[in-house]
């Protein structure tokens, strides 16, 4: 089936899902067919009642991204709806949803549980808003900090306990803030990083520094040590990655670096398993 014809199938099916109350418009005569008219469609969305037609037709018409995001609104897709919406009429994806979601899904909090590494997920602007039990032994008990205390990228910058090796702590902070600005450029909500921005500059020597620099990073990887009393320092490499589920999501792992690294976190695993059995 070609893509035009799938998208005229696509919009019938969304547009017949939606009783006219749900959208504010009296019930009115009785109805030959079920959903919304074409006309109705149209005008809720802002736009010519013979532009809406063609492209529920598949004619060869093109809309403006604010367009199709009208569209959307107007007949209640979902974020997934939404996505398709824009591949078969833009052949892209559509810009990043306005709220960004905040909801650790099942299947990522199952993964993380199951991983006998410390697992974390942010969201774009570096809130934490998922962990596993190995994070709060290693790092810090996110569940006792307000989600405006969490913020990742304050609390590398900003907390003593990453000053103990000055040469090490600048470099660290200029990869930072390298990574927050591609960020930054990327984001649908620029409000929230520039009151971020406008904290640090008041708070960091270094972000002040950097900042002005030109050095962008796609990807952040880094060496990080946790120390572990009972159990010694264990270092840890860490990456992210994007959470196809969760647009916005990126989850962070964090694996020992070496073979000594690994023994003492298989202890401290041990040790959280039986605390929590």
């Amino acid at each position: 089936m070609a893509q035009r014809e799938e998208l005229s199938r696509f919009l019938k099916a969304a547009r017949a899902k939606l009783a006219p109350v749900e959208v504010g418009l009296p019930a009115g005569e009785r109805r030959r067919t079920r959903g919304l008219r074409r006309e109705e469609v149209a005008t809720l969305a802002g736009m010519s009642v013979t532009w809406y037609t063609w492209f529920e037709q598949g004619r060869e018409v093109q809309l403006s991204a604010p367009m199709l995001e009208r569209l959307s609104r107007t007949l209640r897709l979902s974020a997934n709806e939404r996505e398709f919406l824009f591949a078969l009429a833009q052949h892209r994806p559509p810009p990043l949803a306005r709220r960004p979601d905040e909801t650790i899904h099942a299947g990522t909090q199952h993964l993380m549980d199951a991983l006998s590494i410390p697992a974390l997920v942010i969201v774009e602007d570096w809130t934490v808003i998922g962990w596993n039990r190995l994070v709060g032994r290693a790092f810090r008990d996110y569940s006792k900090l307000p989600r405006e205390e969490r913020n990742l990228f304050r609390i590398l910058m900003l907390n003593p306990r990453y000053r103990a090796d000055p040469e090490k702590f600048q470099d660290m902070c200029r990869r930072l803030i390298a990574r927050f600005k591609w960020d930054y450029s990327r984001t649908a909500q620029p409000e929230v990083f520039e009151g971020i921005i406008a904290d640090m500059m008041d708070q960091s020597e270094f972000f002040q520094l950097y900042w002005q620099e030109s050095e962008i990073m796609a990807h952040f990887e880094d060496t990080n040590i946790a120390d572990m009393p009972g159990v010694g320092e264990i270092m840890f490499r860490h990456t992210s990655y994007a959470i196809e589920e969760a647009p916005g999501q990126r989850l962070l792992l964090f694996a020992p670096l070496d073979d000594v690294s690994a023994a003492r976190l298989a202890k401290l695993v041990a040790e959280t398993e039986s605390v929590a059995a």
